[in-house]
């Protein structure tokens, strides 16, 4: 057997886990809170690792991807009924205060540097990752029973994926036109429109049966086929974002904690986009109701 041969099997079977495991969190609510703090501190440490290897960064990688982990808890928390206190964000408030000031005392070459890649890996990371939260659970205002709907959150991946998949085969078929060069070559006008194609048919199908049930979703058809195209359009514009940060960094992978599929930036890079545009896709659409 041939390594190409070899690493197709790795990448394969990884792969299939990776789906089974995102998948089977969704389907308990402490489950998918766990999962993804999980997934926000391995991303942070990766990110904060990447960028200290950068001359003149010298993050704090530890602090910094443990208040972007109590960040998501924090909001988890709030979304899902167990405090109403906004104190809670009292300790993540003051740490981040901490790490700007602690540069005053640490004598780093150019400490402007480690503020701005602190504030980014939580603005960039931390906050979208917990943005599911705001997509899984529906606290009403009422005060009633919070509610735990996993197609949402769940939804935006299987259409990232989808998409991903529509991409390569409509791209490998089809593609000629380069969608953007400078950052990502490999990319096509053609492989796009596939993958958003297909995503646009596949969120109707999800809308149709959401809503064939004696409790009918928060979104139309038209809604849940709206919703894939804006996270289609977003994850592309994530994918491209983090093309250019491996560009900018001269590397090839974010990591290698995923055999044959790279890091955790190269799995989630889409994601980091798509599900703040989700958020605000979904509150536009109770604005206008």
């Amino acid at each position: 057997m041939s390594d190409k041969q070899k690493n197709l099997i790795v990448r394969a079977i990884v792969g299939a886990l990776f789906v089974v495991i995102m998948v089977a969190g969704f389907f308990s609510p402490h489950a998918m809170v766990a999962l993804f703090a999980l997934i926000t501190g391995l991303t942070i440490w990766e990110f904060t690792g990447l960028v200290n290897q950068r001359g003149g960064v010298a993050v704090n990688r530890f602090i910094t991807t443990v208040a972007g982990v109590y960040f998501f808890l924090t909001v988890a928390a709030i979304r899902m009924g167990i405090t109403s206190n906004f104190v809670i964000f009292v300790p993540y408030l003051l740490t981040i205060v901490y790490l700007f000031i602690s540069e005053l005392y640490l004598k780093q070459e150019d400490p402007i540097n480690d503020w701005a890649y602190t504030m980014l890996s939580q603005l960039y990371i931390a906050v979208p990752f917990s943005m599911l939260n705001v997509l899984a659970f529906d606290r009403p205002s009422t005060g009633a029973v919070v509610h735990y709907d996993m197609l949402l959150p769940l939804c935006v991946f299987v259409f990232l994926w989808v998409n991903d998949t529509g991409a390569y085969c409509s791209g490998s078929l089809f593609g000629k036109h380069k969608l953007f060069p400078r950052i990502s070559p490999g990319k096509s006008w053609e492989g796009s429109i596939g993958g958003g194609i297909l995503v646009v048919i596949v969120a109707g199908i999800i809308g149709y049966h959401a809503n064939a049930g004696l409790q009918p979703s928060q979104l139309s058809v038209a809604g849940w086929a709206g919703l894939g195209l804006v996270v289609v359009v977003f994850g592309t514009w994530g994918d491209l974002v983090e093309s250019l940060f491996k560009r900018t960094l001269g590397i090839k992978d974010s990591g290698k904690i995923l055999p044959g599929h790279g890091g955790m930036l190269d799995r989630f890079d889409s994601s980091l986009m798509a599900i703040p545009a989700a958020v605000v896709y979904l509150y536009t659409l109770q604005l206008l109701a």
